[in-house]
């Protein structure tokens, strides 16, 4: 039997590993286009970027069933641009810039939901806090990646410096952005927003969680929810957590807060992950924002509860077919957990792929990923949030959530990491 081919945008050899892993993978044969590093340089117009992808389709020696990509900006926004030319299942463009536009996706959102935060634009060439959003907040780009240059300001002096932090970067996202905004009927206030305005919410506060799902020929359907803890003090994420400790009353208002703003942004034949503030305590429940993509940081997490990677849903709903039931997996919970020093310095020696291996090998159900470079400067890492530098990731699965926690310390005490300014801890 023929396999089927599936295009994978950004294709590295960890997601490789994953797809593999799928239920029935030998049905398909996944092929690579362009590095993630590539499609995100800053050497490279969009407009280049989207006729060279499409030449090398083009040049495919066969028939191309599905083409799929789980990385944010470009790849999310230029999936549905490739499937649209060459007539494949996906999500419309339209639909997918209402979710990666904060701004629009704030006015859609207002249309059929309740649960989100006061909003405003702010002019950065005359910048100023709107009344209606107040101190404390969020400035942020009106579409980034990764968190980047989005900044929590509790006076007048932190909304300066965040101002002009927002005008010296703003344009590395926002011009390729705005390339894509052209290419469909925008409403007269985005037209006139951008791609590089920014965009002030209020500060939520409370728990956090995600929410995963998919959506197929227009059916909604919600395949898990996450806890997203933080850690103390700061908005840096510590772990991402499946399933979520929240209890079954505020998952099932979340999962159908989803579906709500899902069907007003018109999303279809696309997985999606949406981030939450919630409040057990009262149950009041803010969205934060709409990915119109899987989270691939997720993927081993529900490998370890549910059996199998949720590239899973990507694929199959690409492909027009139905991903069928949750399964079973070794775990009961599972958590990909982020260290990070909050201080700058320069990474002298960090844990050998050797010694990563001892410390996987004497933890069960642990994958470790190093993230800073030896003879790096933390501060330039690519993908650095507003406040943290991160040193590796950790993958843990486990019996329940203390068992999580003290496989991750076992863990973080044997990876050394040595700095030639401490200044801080890790």
């Amino acid at each position: 039997m023929s396999r089927l081919n599936v295009v994978v945008l950004g294709l590295d050899e960890r997601n490789l590993e994953l797809l593999r892993r799928v239920p029935d993978a030998e049905r398909y044969e996944f092929h690579p286009l362009m590095s993630i590093l590539d499609m995100q340089s800053d050497e490279i117009t969009m407009a280049d970027l989207l006729a060279t992808l499409e030449s090398r389709i083009e040049q495919f020696d066969g028939e191309v069933h599905a083409i799929i990509g789980f990385w944010d900006f470009p790849v999310s926004t230029i999936v549905p641009v490739l499937c649209e030319r060459f007539g494949l299942r996906s999500a419309s463009l339209d639909a997918v810039l209402k979710c990666e536009h904060k701004y629009w996706s704030r006015l859609v959102q207002r249309e059929v939901i309740d649960e989100y935060p006061p909003f405003a634009l702010v002019d950065l060439d005359a910048p100023h806090l709107p009344a209606e959003v107040g101190y404390p907040c969020w400035l942020k780009p009106v579409k980034s990646f990764s968190s980047k240059l989005a900044f929590e300001v509790t006076d007048d002096e932190e909304f300066a410096a965040a101002v002009e932090e927002l005008r010296e970067g703003i344009g590395t996202v926002g011009e390729p952005f705005e390339h894509l905004l052209k290419q469909t009927d925008l409403p007269p206030e985005i037209a006139e927003a951008g791609g590089q305005s920014a965009l002030a919410e209020r500060a939520l506060s409370g728990n956090r969680a995600a929410v995963e799902g998919y959506v197929r020929d227009g059916e909604i359907v919600v395949y898990g929810v996450l806890d997203s803890l933080v850690y103390p003090g700061v908005a840096s994420f510590l772990r991402h957590q499946y399933p979520a400790q929240l209890s079954d009353r505020m998952c099932d208002r979340l999962a159908e807060v989803s579906r709500r703003a899902i069907a007003g942004v018109g999303l279809d034949n696309t997985t999606f992950s949406i981030e939450y503030f919630c409040d057990p305590a009262t149950g009041e429940i803010n969205l934060l924002e709409i990915n119109p993509r899987h989270s691939q940081a997720h993927a081993e997490l529900f490998e370890h509860v549910d059996g199998y990677p949720n590239h899973q849903y990507m694929v199959q709903v690409a492909l027009g077919e139905d991903p069928g039931p949750r399964g079973k997996g070794p775990y009961a919970i599972s958590a990909r957990w982020y260290l990070r020093r909050f201080t700058d310095g320069v990474l002298l020696h960090g844990p050998s792929a050797d010694e990563i291996a001892a410390v996987e090998k004497a933890v069960d159900g642990v994958r470790i990923y190093r993230k800073a470079p030896d003879g790096g400067r933390l501060s330039e890492q690519r993908y650095a949030d507003s406040y943290s530098y991160e040193l590796a990731e950790l993958v843990v699965g486990a019996n329940d959530e203390d068992e999580l926690t003290a496989k991750y310390e076992r863990c973080v005490a044997a990876l050394r990491f040595e700095f030639a300014d401490e200044g801080g801890e890790s």
